[in-house]
């Protein structure tokens, strides 16, 4: 609470640069923050110790309590009045969604779209993350670490706890700036330059301008951007690795050759099936391959209508919500990682039932992979159908777009929430819609769904769970 009540002064500093009437939008909920946080230091704890159970509770409690809180900037502001929808849009923000119900008809002050698209650059790394590597922390840290990061599994790059979280939060910065640098030398303003980096490094989505990317009309800016999202959408291991000069042991990476292999396949694919639209294969090439970088990453960004594609480059797309990104990056989605290890323990299943008394394992990144690996990413998949089919049954109690693609339009919203992808492929919320249609219970659960994507499932469905409440 106190480090989000430091992270608001931002936005309240770019208030005054540029003398907007936001002062109070900023300040009550600062207040309201480090009055909380500050209250809460002082309670004597006895045990200290964070176990996964704590740990899956305290990254789900901290993320809601985040979200309750940046959403009054929202309502004091008055540029999203109702607070369910303000509340939408913060959990889409630090989720790294990107899914909005803001109506650019109104005007949104400089300060406080700075900090609708901040919460994309807070969320992508993880906030607790950020805590860790400046604070101090024991061993439990783990605990919070491995609830928090996004796939399959959370390693260390070193061995202590602090300096991971350092590392990774000194290649997002750096990553960061040399994109904002690449964006104002194509001729954005350093405001626009810095808010779309924020939100391509968090792969979230979130644009300055109700036509996102579209609005600047640049090949340029457009390569920048797409060529960051398919960089943000890597593991950052690779990068490690590569930094550490493991040049060769990064780049074989078995998901990072994967993620980019299908990047490469569905660019093509899209760009062949777009021509008639786009006029000539370049121009298709142009924009398959920024829309293609957009999804895979789970960014959100678009530079074209895709509403209007072919029903395959639309197919594609929904693939790609699906699959998402790779471990270990700040994209969402069910992640590669998880996609191989499922259909290499499909072949061995199969393998099985053909031989029954051979004995075969499944190899991931060169290692053989433990057995509780491959239950764990079943399980996983398994509650993510459910959640599926749950919420978009959930969501059919609401008239919405009853008159047009109906249950699609419910199951996109599902799949590109959970996903953490941003527009859905159904035009009321695809790329020149948005979800404010929908009525405040509806919202909630895809508040859910996107919460539950971000955090990998498990925080959210614990959180909920009565045993996790029992004291043994």
């Amino acid at each position: 609470m106190l480090f989000l009540a430091l992270f608001m002064c931002i936005p309240l500093l770019v208030g005054v640069i540029y003398k907007e009437s936001t002062f109070w939008s900023f300040t009550a909920p600062i207040i309201i923050l480090a009055v909380l946080g500050g209250g809460l230091s002082f309670l004597k704890v006895k045990d200290k110790t964070i176990y996964a159970r704590e740990g899956f509770v305290i990254v789900a409690l901290v993320w809601i309590v985040m979200s309750l809180v940046g959403a009054l900037p929202f309502v004091i502001s008055k540029s999203i009045p109702n607070f369910i929808d303000a509340f939408f849009e913060t959990v889409s923000g630090f989720t790294t969604t990107g899914s909005t119900v803001y109506d650019f008809n109104t005007l949104m002050p400089k300060s406080v779209m700075f900090w609708r698209i901040f919460t994309h650059w807070l969320g992508g790394m993880g906030v607790l993350v950020l805590v860790l590597a400046i604070l101090p922390s024991d061993g439990s840290a783990m605990h919070i670490y491995r609830a928090e990061s996004p796939g399959p599994s959370a390693s260390k790059l070193v061995s202590k706890m602090r300096y991971t979280a350092r590392i990774l939060y000194l290649m997002y910065i750096a990553l960061t700036l040399i994109e904002t640098i690449l964006l104002y030398i194509g001729g954005l303003s350093f405001y626009d330059s810095l808010l779309h980096a924020f939100s391509t490094a968090g792969t979230g989505g979130f644009s300055v301008y109700s036509n996102s990317i579209a609005h600047f009309n640049s090949t340029f800016v457009e390569m920048v951007i797409a060529v960051f999202m398919v960089l943000f959408g890597i593991n950052f291991n690779v990068f490690y690795l590569i930094i550490v000069g493991k040049i060769l042991k990064g780049i074989k990476s078995e998901e990072f050759l994967v993620y980019l292999g299908v990047v490469l396949a569905s660019t093509i694919a899209i760009a062949i099936n777009i021509i008639s639209i786009a006029g000539n294969f370049w121009q298709a090439l142009r924009f398959s391959f920024f829309q293609v970088a957009s999804f895979a990453s789970t960014t959100g960004f678009f530079s074209a209508n895709f509403d209007n594609w072919p029903a395959l480059s639309k197919a594609i797309l929904l693939f790609l919500t699906i699959m998402g990104a790779c471990g270990g990056s700040t994209g969402g989605g069910v992640k590669v990682s998880r996609l191989i290890i499922l259909f290499k323990s499909g072949v061995k299943d199969v393998k099985k039932a053909i031989h029954p008394r051979s004995v075969n394992s499944i190899k991931f990144e060169g290692e053989v992979l433990p057995r509780d690996v491959e239950r764990n990413t079943r399980t996983y998949f398994i509650i993510w159908v459910a959640i599926v089919i749950v919420s978009t049954l959930l969501l059919s109690l609401d008239g919405f777009d009853a008159a047009g693609e109906g249950l699609w339009t419910h199951f996109s919203a599902t799949i590109t929430c959970l996903g953490n992808v941003g527009p859905g492929l159904a035009k009321v919320i695809g790329a020149t819609g948005s979800f404010a249609g929908y009525n405040w219970f509806s919202k909630l659960v895809l508040c859910f769904d996107m919460l539950a994507g971000r955090l990998e499932i498990f925080p959210m469905i614990l959180l909920f769970a009565p045993r996790t409440w029992r004291r043994n």
